[in-house]
């Protein structure tokens, strides 16, 4: 799988996407032709060499004369002239999608009807060809997947068309939400609203660079000159671990140390985490400081469920703190089968890589009751699913 990790340490804008993709081989003239498809003209698309810090790059304008009476587009113009176009449906759709959350943004900022929003700065040609010339470039390219580092936003103010706005714009801010960010000492604005669309809009994943068998390097110029370099870099490569086999998560795991609550607490802050969505808890024992013994109370859970959990935390347990880490978990497709036994049917949990079945275990729910029921030992009614289960044949999986 060919997958383009954007290191955006210089944070990020529409033009620096663009600049880094010719930069990686995309070809300014196929880029130039894709373009042609969209009903949009009187401007042009220039790309040239530069340097920051040293390190040479790519600097993409869009240069538009005349373009200020244009600077009023509605949600629904841009939607009408992207349908309009000849561009290919996949291309189409993406865009459609990143112009719809540029709309939303700027309604609930405003407080409008999505209809009514006039789009200021993010309404111009220049803008509509940064967002539909990074997808066109993109898929050029090949890239399958996007994956993207946290997102350095700047600090100070910058000047919009309602005047002197603090960094992140908001516009921006809404569009980051959920998205790990943040500032240094700076000063500009480092990621875009446009930025922030496209790239919230394509990658999949922000943190770490993943497994990368690295093939390009490519890198996007922005137009300030700061102490850091303005540059968006970009990573092409194939990725090392084979998709296929596994399900990858990104993951948050919470913990803590607790040596002063009554033990039989636990037992309900476990539950309580499980049924707000943690992925699995666990207690360790842990010896601390003065010698007491403690419990060491872990807690995996998917990003979005973070706040809920460590809501929990603080209510429910003793703790006053908590350590916060992101991660990766890879593991086996599941599937879930029903087999006919004489103690009724069991459900069993069958975890694959790629065709083949590497394990299978029952589902020790169904085997209790069908134990009680039957008056029968646990383990002869596991011994019967075991039974039973050779005799299965499991169709090949997609």
């Amino acid at each position: 799988m060919k997958v383009a990790y954007f290191d955006c340490f210089s944070g990020v804008s529409g033009n620096m996407i663009l600049g880094a993709l010719i930069d990686l081989g995309l070809d300014i003239e196929e880029l130039r032709a894709a373009l042609s498809n969209l009903p949009l003209q009187g401007y042009q698309l220039e790309a040239k060499r530069v340097a920051k810090q040293g390190i040479s790059a790519i600097y993409v304008d869009v240069v538009t004369p005349g373009d200020e009476a244009e600077k009023g587009r509605k949600l629904e113009d841009i939607l009408t002239l992207i349908d309009q176009s000849a561009l290919d449906e996949e291309i189409k759709g993406q865009s459609k999608q990143i112009f719809v959350r540029l709309g939303e943004a700027e309604a609930k900022i405003h407080q409008q009807d999505l209809k009514a929003v006039h789009f200021h700065e993010i309404g111009a040609t220049d803008t509509i060809i940064d967002i539909l010339g990074s997808l066109i470039g993109l898929k050029i390219l090949g890239v399958e997947r996007v994956n993207c580092s946290p997102l350095n936003v700047g600090q100070g103010l910058v000047q919009c068309s309602h005047g002197l706005l603090p960094i992140p714009a908001p516009i921006t801010a809404e569009l980051l939400k959920g998205v790990p960010v943040y500032a240094t000492d700076v000063e500009g604005e480092l990621t875009t609203p446009t930025g922030a669309a496209i790239i919230t809009s394509m990658a999949t994943h922000f943190g770490n660079m993943p497994p990368l068998r690295i093939q390009k390097v490519g890198y996007g110029a922005g137009k300030m000159d700061l102490a850091v370099p303005n540059l968006l870099r970009v990573f092409l490569g194939e990725a090392m671990e084979p998709a296929q086999d596994y399900i990858t998560e990104e993951v948050t795991v919470l913990e803590t140390n607790i040596d002063d609550m009554n033990p039989q607490f636990f037992d309900y802050i476990m539950e309580s985490l499980l049924q707000a969505g943690a992925l699995d808890v666990f207690l360790t024992p842990v010896q601390m400081k003065k010698n007491r013994p403690g419990i060491l109370l872990s807690v995996i859970t998917p990003r979005g469920e973070v706040e809920k959990l460590l809501d929990i935390l603080f209510r429910e347990s003793t703790t006053l703190g908590v350590r916060v880490s992101e991660t990766r978990r890879l593991s086996l497709p599941r599937s879930f089968h029903l087999i006919k036994t004489k103690f009724g049917d069991i459900r069993v949990k069958v975890a694959h890589r790629g065709n083949s079945i590497i394990k299978m275990a029952p589902e020790y729910e169904d085997c209790q009751k069908a134990a009680k029921a039957y008056q029968v030992p646990l383990s002869q009614v596991y011994a019967e699913v075991q039974r039973k289960w050779k005799k299965v044949t499991i169709p090949p999986r997609d």
